[in-house]
């Protein structure tokens, strides 16, 4: 209960998920590197699957260290990247290293842009461990930290050289984190898929049966892969794939990233779905069919980063796909369909739409 996907640029790397994927694929992969091993991980899982992973792989002969940093968004820093960095070359590791992220999102973007600068360049292979990090950050080589003027904005481009998703990982995964990691999968059906979007809507009891959880996942996965294989620096298709992140990063940043990465997204699709609406380019039942599928998924839709719509609008500015300063956003055309305008798959909005779209959230 196996499935691949190779991700094609100027050097392929394979994708494998499924079950025990850790204790075949990955361990078989590592026994034929020649690159010494360090895997980086974060405080909450250290000492469980860190130290399980780091058994895996010494228990067929490999040298492998295990490092940790604090959990959490907050601890995503350049501050950060140093620390690591640091205890890498007081521990001697050079160029002839490889690197093991396993975790969340955080640890894969995170890990990733360590990978990128150290020795100006190191190997590093992806574990994540959330079902959002499956779908989204361990998937198209966007590496990055976060700055008190917003999120990702220090990072890089850097693929990995393989990534490995244990379904086994998910079974002790929270409720909230299963969620986070629906509201991308519905993301990526709602931009290029309608029939993942319909699947994830009327069958949400089946998706914790592993055989239909991988399908969707893949499905996920092909709908990324499909994307950043034509447009790897996101200058064009990819940005598709920012849908309720332009809102969704604002309000990550304005409520301290005190609600999770998964519902902020989930207000930003809805916002920008109202958006299209108000654009012209959306029938409005279709807002109320995404806000009824977001609530059976027990997203709270709560925040209070429109409390203050100017601020919120000035963080808009600072997105990286905005121009001029000028925000752009990902909008629909149906479920499935984005709009495409003047040869751009995205577009601004007037100001006086932004207000409306934001009103009663």
């Amino acid at each position: 209960m196996i499935k691949t996907l190779e991700i094609n640029f100027a050097k392929s790397y394979p994708i494998y998920m499924g079950l025990e994927v850790l204790r075949t694929q990955l361990v078989a992969y590592c026994q034929g590197l020649k690159e010494r091993l360090v895997i980086i991980t974060d405080s909450h899982i250290k000492n469980t699957l860190g130290l399980e992973v780091q058994q895996l792989l010494q228990g067929v002969g490999l040298s492998v260290e295990l490092f940790s940093f604090p959990a959490g968004e907050a601890h995503k820093t350049r501050e950060t990247k140093a620390q690591v960095e640091d205890l890498l070359f007081a521990k001697g590791y050079g160029r002839d290293t490889c690197l093991i992220a396993l975790g969340g999102g955080v640890v894969t973007d995170l890990v990733g842009f360590i990978a990128a600068t150290y020795c100006r360049g190191v190997p590093v292979i992806y574990v994540p461990t959330t079902l959002l990090a499956m779908v989204d950050a361990s998937i198209g080589g966007k590496t990055g930290v976060d700055t008190p003027f917003g999120k990702n904005l220090v990072g890089t481009f850097y693929q990995p050289h393989a990534v490995f998703m244990d379904l086994k990982v998910l079974e002790t995964l929270p409720e909230h984190e299963w969620c986070n990691g629906i509201v991308e999968m519905l993301k990526h059906g709602l931009i290029a898929d309608a029939a993942l979007f319909n699947a994830l809507k009327t069958q949400r009891a089946k998706l914790k049966e592993p055989q239909f959880l991988l399908e969707m996942i893949f499905a996920s996965c092909v709908i990324k892969k499909n994307m950043i294989e034509q447009d790897e620096r996101d200058y064009g298709i990819r940005q598709l794939l920012n849908f309720g992140h332009t809102i969704g990063h604002a309000i990550e940043l304005i409520e301290d990233y005190k609600i999770s990465h998964g519902e902020a997204v989930a207000i930003g699709m809805l916002v920008e779905a109202r958006l299209s609406v108000l654009s012209g380019f959306l029938e409005p039942h279709v807002v109320d069919e995404i806000e009824q599928v977001l609530r059976d998924y027990g997203l709270p839709l709560k925040t209070n980063a429109f409390e203050d719509i100017q601020r919120l609008k000035a963080l808009l500015g600072l997105d990286k796909k905005a121009l001029a300063n000028v925000a752009q956003f990902v909008l629909l055309d149906a479920i499935g369909v984005t709009h495409f305008e003047n040869n751009k798959h995205v577009v601004a909005v007037k100001s006086e739409i932004l207000d409306a779209g934001m009103v009663n959230i």
